[in-house]
């Protein structure tokens, strides 16, 4: 089922273009707003590697997709898509065992920005669930991942990572 989803959020991202010309993404500024997370990444907590992350534009710079692979071989995948007549960023994870949906809720002046959506639990109750992504002076990305279990009065951090780049493998 996860994959007939991603296969299907891939399908509509790079669905042909209506009959009336429309100008390529990466022409429009809107689309840039995760260039500094474009690369690929060695990503450590605590100076501990825990994975490596390739970040890619595709379809002429409509999207991009995350490829995730942890330090013990499991991986995820996420694509970032922008609505633009709703002026909206979407984010999809995808991992065994799960999909969470996230979108844009902040932007911050130092380039930072959150996503943040919903977990429903087996019980009915809703996790809270938001990324930051912090472009650094350095170059390095932080990413950091919270869970709110009381609508959002107090989080819990889950992951707390520096992605430092490294070359093409």
């Amino acid at each position: 089922m996860i994959s007939a989803i991603l296969r299907l959020i891939l399908a509509s991202a790079s669905a042909p273009a209506p009959a009336q010309a429309s100008p390529v993404c990466d022409s429009i500024p809107a689309y840039h707003l995760l260039d500094f997370w474009i690369g690929v990444w060695e990503v450590k907590e605590k100076d501990v590697v825990v994975g490596h992350n390739r970040i890619e534009k595709f379809a002429a710079g409509c999207a991009l997709i995350e490829n995730w692979l942890d330090v013990n071989g499991e991986e995820g995948k996420s694509l970032f898509y922008y609505l633009r007549g709703r002026k909206d960023w979407k984010q999809v994870w995808v991992q065994p065992g799960g999909v969470k949906e996230k979108r844009l809720i902040a932007r911050y002046p130092d380039g930072a920005v959150r996503f943040q959506g919903e977990l429903p639990r087996a019980d009915g109750s809703i996790v809270l669930d938001r990324t930051t992504l912090s472009p650094l002076p350095d170059g390095r990305v932080r990413q950091v991942i919270e869970t709110s279990i009381d609508g959002g009065r107090t989080w819990d951090v889950g992951f707390d990572a520096y992605y430092s780049r490294v070359a093409e493998r």
